[in-house]
This record gives C-alpha cells, sequence and structure tokens, in this order.
C-alpha cells in the first residue's frame, strides 16, 4: 500500500468515526471505545491514528463545532456531522495534507448509509477551511456554556479562562513509585521531572507497558492530584486501611506501598479485577472485595478510611475530553446523593480518633465543598482536619481558608486534574 492510499485508507477513519459517536453518546463511552474489538482489530498504526484523531477532535469540539454552525445552514444527521468534525479536526489539529484530509472525509461521508447525498456538503465546507482557516485557540469556546458559566462563579472570570485554555493540551503521564528514594533512577529512565513527594512526570511517549520498571512493578500511572489523597492519610505501617471505591487502584498501591493493611472494594467485577492485576505486578498485598461500599455488611472500623466518590469527573478533561461533552447539570444533583450515602458509610467504618479522606474529581460545588458541609452537620463526631499549603504535594495555590484542597487544572505547570480533597477526623 502506498503512502497516500495508507492517509486515503477508511478502516482508521471508520473506527474513528464509532469511537467518536460512542465518546459523545454516553458516560465513560470513550474508554469503553477504546477497548471495543474493533479497535483491537486495527493494525497498531491505523489504531494509533484513530485514536489519535479522535481526542483532536475532543480536544477542538467547541470551536470545530462552532465552525461547522456558521458554514451549514441545515444540519445534517449525526453521523454526517461527526464525519465533518473528524475532517475538521484533520485540516486544523492535525495538519493533515488538505487534499488527503477533504478526500478520506469525503469518501467516509460516502461510506455511510444515505452518506452519497452529503459528499458535496463534506467537501464544500472543508474546503471553505483550507480558505478560511479557523482559530481554535479560543478559550470562551472550548467549554459548553454551562460548564463555563458555573466555572466562572465558582472560580472567577481568570480562573474560569484559565481553566478553558487547559483543554485543548494534550496532558503528559504522571506516575507515582513505589519506593520514593528510587526517583532520581527512574526519573532517568523514564526522561521524567521530577513533582513534589517524588511524583514522577514522564517525557516517554508510546506504549507505557513497554517503560522501563513498569514489569517490574516499580511505579504506576496516576495523575499528580490523583496522588494527593492517600499521602494525607498518613498511614503508618501495620495501620488499617479502607479505600472504599478503589479501581483502578493507584490509591490502594499508595496506602499498601506505606505498610498498611489495606481493604480495597468496588462494586465492579470488571474494575476490582484491575486493581488485582495492579497488586499483582508491583508484588504489594490488600484484601479485595466486590461490594457496594454504601452497602457493605462488613463490621470492621479502620483506622484510615479514604473515600474517592463517584462523580461528574469534570476535573479529569484533559485525560477525557468527552466529560465535557455528556456531562450535564442534571447529573451533579444524582451523584451527590450518591456521595452522601457513601459519606454516611464512611463515617461508620472510621474508629474513634481515625482519619476520613474524602475526594472527588469534580470542579463542581454540590459534590466537594458543599458535600462536606452537609456531612459535618449530619456528623458531629467528625471535623475538618486542616491540610497544610503544598501537604501530600499538593500545589499551594489549591488551598483552601478552611484548610481543604480545591485543586484547579491551572494550579500545576503543565496542568493537573481538578480534585476536591477534604480530611476529617473522628473524636
Amino acid at each position: 500500500m502506498s503512502e497516500t492510499d495508507d492517509i486515503r485508507g477508511l478502516p482508521a477513519r471508520a473506527a474513528a468515526l464509532d469511537l467518536l459517536g460512542t465518546a459523545l453518546s454516553r458516560r465513560a463511552g470513550l474508554d469503553e471505545g477504546l477497548n471495543h474489538p474493533a479497535m483491537a482489530a486495527l493494525e497498531p498504526r491505523d489504531r494509533a491514528f484513530a485514536r489519535a484523531l479522535v481526542m483532536a477532535t475532543l480536544r477542538h469540539l467547541g470551536p470545530i463545532d462552532t465552525a461547522l454552525q456558521s458554514r451549514i445552514k441545515k444540519a445534517p444527521p449525526e453521523r454526517i456531522v461527526n464525519v465533518l468534525r473528524l475532517g475538521a479536526a484533520q485540516l486544523l489539529v492535525l495538519k493533515t495534507p488538505a487534499h488527503a484530509a477533504v478526500g478520506a472525509t469525503v469518501d467516509l461521508a460516502a461510506a455511510q448509509k444515505g452518506g452519497e447525498v452529503f459528499k458535496g456538503l463534506v467537501n464544500a465546507v472543508l474546503r471553505g477551511f483550507t480558505r478560511e482557516p479557523v482559530d481554535l485557540d479560543e478559550p470562551e469556546l472550548m467549554l459548553p456554556t454551562w460548564l463555563a458559566a458555573r466555572w466562572r462563579a465558582a472560580y472567577g472570570p481568570e480562573a474560569a479562562r484559565a481553566i478553558a485554555a487547559m483543554v485543548a493540551a494534550e496532558p503528559a503521564t504522571d506516575v507515582t513509585l513505589q519506593d520514593p528514594a528510587d526517583a532520581a533512577e527512574a526519573a532517568a529512565e523514564l526522561e521524567a521531572t521530577v513533582l513534589p513527594e517524588g511524583q514522577l512526570r514522564a517525557g516517554l511517549k508510546g506504549e507505557i507497558s513497554t517503560w522501563p520498571g513498569f514489569d517490574a512493578g516499580r511505579w504506576w500511572v496516576q495523575d499528580a492530584s490523583a496522588a494527593v489523597p492517600a499521602r494525607l492519610l498518613k498511614v503508618q505501617r501495620g495501620e488499617t486501611a479502607l479505600d472504599m471505591c478503589a479501581a483502578p487502584g493507584g490509591k490502594t498501591l499508595q496506602l499498601a506501598a506505606a505498610g498498611a493493611k489495606v481493604v480495597a472494594l468496588d462494586r465492579s467485577a470488571g474494575r476490582i479485577k484491575r486493581v488485582s492485576e495492579n497488586l499483582s505486578r508491583t508484588g504489594l498485598g490488600a484484601e479485595v472485595a466486590v461490594a457496594d461500599a454504601a452497602e457493605w455488611r462488613d463490621t470492621r472500623e479502620f483506622d484510615a478510611v479514604l473515600l474517592d466518590a463517584p462523580c461528574s469527573a469534570t476535573g479529569t478533561f484533559r485525560r477525557h475530553p468527552d466529560v465535557l461533552w455528556v456531562a450535564s447539570p442534571a447529573d451533579i444533583p444524582k451523584l451527590a446523593q450518591v456521595q452522601m450515602k457513601l459519606l454516611d458509610s464512611a463515617a461508620r467504618r472510621v474508629k474513634p480518633g481515625g482519619r476520613l479522606v474524602y475526594c472527588v474529581c469534580s470542579l463542581e460545588h454540590e459534590e466537594g465543598e458543599g458535600q462536606v458541609a452537609h456531612f459535618l452537620a449530619r456528623h458531629k463526631a467528625f471535623t475538618l482536619d486542616p491540610i497544610a499549603a503544598g501537604e501530600g504535594g499538593s500545589p499551594e495555590a489549591s488551598r483552601r481558608d478552611d484548610g481543604t484542597l480545591r485543586i484547579l487544572p491551572h494550579h500545576r505547570e503543565g496542568g493537573t486534574d481538578g480534585f476536591y480533597v477534604a480530611r476529617l477526623r473522628k473524636a
């Protein structure tokens, strides 16, 4: 196959079209699509291209849609809209040569049921982009209107703009070391920058499982923000710890590496399998169980309890840009009810004098600050245990006056996941 034929070949773009549709149709659709057998069946180069194309589309979806809407009088079927989105991303983001991007996208449209009638539209719109380039760097267009409004109200216009500016950036890969003393050697092997508390920001690219130290279990992938909550529990060797919503297992590994006797729960058997696989790879030990943490019937109490609760996940848009477009305002109160039940369950699991860390990878007040305020009103035995500025590797700018953390994506150079974290102590 010639290079031109490869550029214009349809399998990778057809897979990208299916993946984009899945990503925009439901929560966790992107992860589901990436693991679909159709993606696995592609040649490695095609699979990498399909993923890169969809991620480029999702990270610039706001400006792309704005540009498409200004050029289309009557919207075509959603699948053809997705074809146009992919074509625009090839031209404007990936900088695919115009003749190849336009030709391949017209062919992709024609391959869809009823798509022949839209070949002219697709060709005209994409040719228009080649004559009149689109500015993809306008932060006001990077977010859905409702989220942009919420974040302006919560954090102010300047911070909201800084958050929006992070949407388009491809995130680096952060890893947590099993032994922090390994930082210098591992940093050299992974071409990494050393972050606070020994976290590494790797410079390597490509398949992570081939990186030095992966098979030996010396480290695991974990965003720098996601590594903060477990450190704030300050578990001592021999203490008991409960990780209530454990998958994929990074926080369980942290607690186990610190010497705690860990119980890891998750309601999904498939997700708890990932925890077990990570424990096996790293040689660390923990008791794992499939259970709904809100209803778990075990009566044990623990020195340290970690609740990384299910949430809207709006703080994870750097790695999961689809979340911006599938989340809705109606999700937030529903998830807040789930978090409330889990917090009430967590309260029962903490020994007198023990610690509870609650966190969510959400930027929404109702899931963070508001949730903890309601918890303290319901559970008088608990008080906030203030977190010091920079403690646990947290960005200093993230500390709130009450000693909780509100980590925003722009609080760390190069970006980080957004989190809310509170540490509580039981009398």
